[in-house]
């Protein structure tokens, strides 16, 4: 059956998703976030939250709260598991062109339950899968796996790899990119002892990561080419973890130790998707009164260390920009009727369209830049041929380093 008229729709309750939804209440507009799980995903454990990220946290009003659960990252530590040998040390002590540097490791659990309280009771929709959405006049009707239709004035996409809203504005599935990755997190329940460094191993093909949360908790990476017979165990958390144990070489007893105290349900594997950027660059991030942010519009690999940073981004130029246009005063008298309220909801539907389509301008050419970045540095970083190791171990492992400073030195702005 068909529903009542809401004035925007959130399509995912993932980090862009919420970010929107929050950013908009912040603004005095409302907004129904539709999300198909029965609760709030937090999948993915924790990850890297860079100086461009608490830009955006702070714009949306969550900076201070999570900082105060997260130990600031002093330095990325890159090692040879062939050798054995340190390679490069960058400090993140230093001064970018907005402010200085500022680098986390934030529990996406903590992250996700943080923006979910900020939102007004009643903002998500659980259990409400989205299996199709069609244009319907200046409205868009949005159909439920529950056989509900709900009308909208905005639909905005942050549905992930999968979207459907991405479906309709005739953008491909991601692309794989050949590897994968396994995640984890480990609390101690005591102090794990680990600086407060990001710390980095390269081998034979494989890059492993390891940060500190805080005192006791620490979450790690491990991102590798996976052979047909490797990739049959992707299933098995048990062979998982036997297998990246056996691979991870050359290491400190201490960074064996984090896989080793890893319980099964503490740690995921996945294959590495990515769009491929000339899809943004000929496409439509926006399309009317639809639009898509976070992974539905960039899924890129996690070699950056920016997929959730810039979904945070999205959500705070999403929320500017819409807001523009959603918070200008209607033109015409209020008691004239139908003419009027047609040449207004006309008016309303072109402010929207304006509205979007400034989002999709300042987001596309920042999204294929991050895409982009992140495909070739996974090529260099996880190579597994000698030439390949011997230049990034002995030549461009600072540089390398360098490059995550770089592409996080960006101000997405406020929400007015």
């Amino acid at each position: 059956m068909e529903g009542v008229t809401e004035d925007i729709v959130i399509v995912g309750a993932g980090i862009a998703g919420l970010t929107t939804s929050l950013g908009l209440h912040r603004l005095g507009i409302r907004s129904l976030v539709l999300e198909s799980s029965d609760s709030l995903r937090v999948t993915g454990f924790a990850f890297m939250t860079w100086t461009n990220a608490w830009k955006a946290l702070d714009a949306v009003g969550l900076g201070s709260s999570l900082r105060q659960h997260h130990h600031r990252l002093l330095a990325n530590v890159t090692t040879s598991t062939i050798s054995g040998l340190q390679t490069s040390k960058t400090s993140f002590e230093a001064k970018g062109k907005h402010s200085e540097h500022e680098v986390r490791c934030v529990q996406r659990k903590l992250l996700m339950e943080t923006l979910e309280e900020e939102l007004p009771s009643g903002t998500i929709r659980y259990s409400s899968k989205v299996v199709s959405v069609e244009e319907s006049g200046s409205l868009m009707l949005v159909h439920l796996a529950d056989g509900t239709i709900l009308r909208t004035k905005v639909l905005i996409g942050c549905d992930g790899v999968n979207s459907v809203v991405a479906k309709w504005l005739r953008f491909k599935k991601p692309a794989f990119a050949g590897r994968s990755a396994v995640r984890g997190i480990v609390d101690f329940k005591r102090s794990h002892g680990f600086e407060n460094k990001f710390m980095q191993f390269f081998g034979k093909g494989f890059r492993s990561g390891f940060l500190p949360c805080d005192d006791n908790i620490v979450y790690w990476f491990f991102i590798w080419t996976p052979s047909s017979q490797e990739k049959e165990i992707e299933d098995n958390p048990a062979r998982m973890k036997q297998f990246v144990l056996g691979k991870l070489g050359k290491v400190p007893d201490e960074i064996r130790n984090v896989i080793e105290n890893t319980e099964l349900d503490g740690m995921t594997s996945s294959a590495l998707r990515y769009r491929h950027p000339w899809e943004l660059l000929w496409g439509n991030v926006s399309k009317g009164n639809v639009c898509v942010a976070g992974d539905a519009l960039h899924p890129l690999t996690p070699d950056l260390g920016q997929g959730a940073c810039s979904a945070l981004e999205d959500g705070v130029v999403l929320t500017r920009c819409l807001g523009q246009a959603l918070l200008k005063k209607p033109s015409g008298d209020d008691q004239r009727q139908d003419k009027m309220k047609r040449e207004r909801d006309h008016d309303e539907y072109k402010s929207i369209e304006s509205g979007l389509k400034k989002y999709a301008k300042e987001r596309k050419w920042r999204s294929i830049n991050l895409i982009t970045t992140a495909y070739i540095l996974g090529c260099i970083q996880d190579g597994g041929g000698k030439g390949i190791s011997f230049f990034r171990d002995k030549i461009l492992a600072r540089f390398l380093a360098g490059v995550l400073l770089k592409r996080a030195d960006f101000d997405c702005g406020k929400l007015v």
